[in-house]
């Protein structure tokens, strides 16, 4: 009989196989090195009390509450259970409902975020998820990507001379809206002021309920028959209302109080500019348009494709090795800039990230969007097709890979979840791009560490004669499945 810490229950390095990938890269990943990284975003912050006032026997005093609370709170959950969940959420493609559901249901995804026995429950809340993304914050996410990359040459899964030669493109990274339509936002927008109005207290002279409901059908209809004029006229309409209730509300809430003026300025603000565009058809005074009421920073994006000419979201560039295709950057560019503006800021994020390996890129193949950008980008060699005639042969040869980053940019977005951004705001448009290239090199290293496993064997089998064939694999067999000789031997 086996010892076991429990003796009722079996450690789940006996109940799996350590020779399933994620097995193995559980016991190669640099766990302590990443917790020590981050640790610092989790420190112990003190809390002040709130003062309240209160009125007591001699008149009205002030009160300090929430003082004597302790500050030590719930215990935190391991770091490596937090950070494996977002490995594995992105790698597997799985929300954060279902990536900790079946956390439950699975002893390798378990044993990779380090538990010693199968627990059949939910690791923690999914919201959970949420709080521990902020907190990581871009340089935390950018950190899980980097050590992605340092497993990849510490495993001698990738040449590490392969990491200064890389290729740069850009992609949409779209948001989780709807499609944006005059006659939707304007709708939106009546909804939203009668909400926030009688949040705060503010009586209407008319909410436009039913009108602004038959409106918005009225509008879909006529675009459906392509009867446009008079789905103009209904918009404008809808406009007209949208205007009777912004100065309604802006006329009543200027003798309110400060906090609740600040409260509802965000709304009248975004009324404002859905009226102004929908009636000049353009953004006033250079401001960008609004695409989504709940996600004001979308931005709508044109890259030419005759099946999508329009995407709403933000534009991400991203960066993989030349050979072995391995994400070495990603990063979110708001503001859609010129492609090759980006350049710049997405060689040194590769550069930051390659640090341990102490290399950085010095040839980058792009496309011909990066154009005109060699004096911004000292000691890079840009190569694209401009410069075809001037390019060598060898470099000729190596320009034919560089839409080699097209697939992996479709991967990302059909198996990684870079396809739509559920996360809040313009960080959640930075985090999401960076983890959804840390989940593609999870997944990357699982099909090395397979590949590399049966290059060996095969080169085994030819280089060794049949007996110390026999030999080795006796040696499988014999030898315990905790113990780490056999493994390494079965995967290099």
């Amino acid at each position: 009989m086996s010892m076991t810490d429990d003796f009722f229950r079996s450690r789940l390095d006996q109940l799996i196989d350590l020779r399933h990938p994620l097995a193995v890269l559980a016991n190669r990943m640099p766990w302590q090195e990443i917790e020590a990284s981050l640790a610092h975003r989790f420190a112990r912050q003190m809390r002040k009390g709130k003062e309240i006032e209160d009125l007591g026997l001699f008149g009205p005093t002030v009160s300090v509450a929430g003082a004597g609370v302790s500050n030590a709170g719930r215990p935190r959950l391991p770091t490596r259970l937090m950070v494996s969940l977002l490995y594995l959420k992105h790698a597997f493609n799985e929300s954060d409902e279902d990536v900790v559901q079946r956390w439950g249901e699975t002893p390798t995804w378990q044993y990779f975020s380090g538990n010693d026995y199968f627990e059949h429950r939910w690791p923690c809340d999914p919201t959970l998820l949420v709080k521990f993304r902020k907190l990581l914050g871009e340089e935390g996410v950018e950190e899980l990507l980097a050590r992605t990359i340092e497993v990849a040459v510490t495993l001698k899964l990738i040449a590490k001379n392969e990491l200064s030669q890389i290729i740069v493109d850009s992609t949409v990274q779209e948001k989780a809206i709807a499609h944006p339509t005059d006659s939707q936002l304007l709708e939106t927008a009546r909804s939203k002021l009668v909400e926030v109005a009688k949040a705060e207290g503010i009586e209407l002279k008319q909410t436009y309920a039913k009108e602004g409901q038959l409106l918005g059908y009225k509008a879909g209809r006529y675009a459906h028959a392509r009867q446009f004029k008079r789905m103009r006229k209904v918009i404008k309409r809808q406009s007209t209302i949208v205007g009777r209730l912004h100065r309604d509300v802006s006329r009543k809430m200027s003798p309110l109080s400060q906090a609740v003026q600040e409260a509802l300025g965000h709304s009248v603000a975004n009324a404002a500019r859905l009226i102004a565009q929908t009636r000049s058809h353009k953004s006033k005074d250079k401001q960008p348009k609004l695409y989504s009421w709940h996600a004001p920073e979308v931005e709508c994006i044109a890259k030419g494709k005759s099946r999508r000419p329009y995407e709403f979201g933000v534009k991400v560039g991203i960066a993989t090795t030349l050979k072995g295709t391995l994400i070495v950057g990603a990063r979110a560019f708001p503001g859609n800039p010129y492609d090759g503006h980006t350049l710049n800021e997405q060689v040194e994020q590769a550069s930051i990230l390659m640090q341990a390996t102490g290399l950085k890129p010095e040839t980058v193949y792009v496309d011909l969007g990066y154009r005109g950008v060699d004096k911004d980008n000292p000691g890079i060699d840009i190569k694209h097709r401009g410069k075809f005639k001037s390019m060598t042969d060898q470099e000729k040869k190596m320009l034919k890979r560089r839409q080699a980053i097209e697939p992996i940019i479709g991967h990302l977005k059909s198996d990684h979840r870079m396809n739509r951004c559920h996360l809040k705001g313009s960080l959640g448009d930075s985090l999401h791009a960076v983890l959804c290239a840390a989940g593609f090199n999870i997944r990357w290293l699982l099909r090395m560490i397979i590949k590399k496993g049966i290059g060996l064997f095969l080169r085994l089998l030819q280089a060794a004669g049949l007996t110390d064939l026999q030999r080795k694999l006796r040696q499988i067999l014999t030898v315990n499945p905790t113990n780490s000789v056999s493994m390494n031997w079965a995967i290099g």
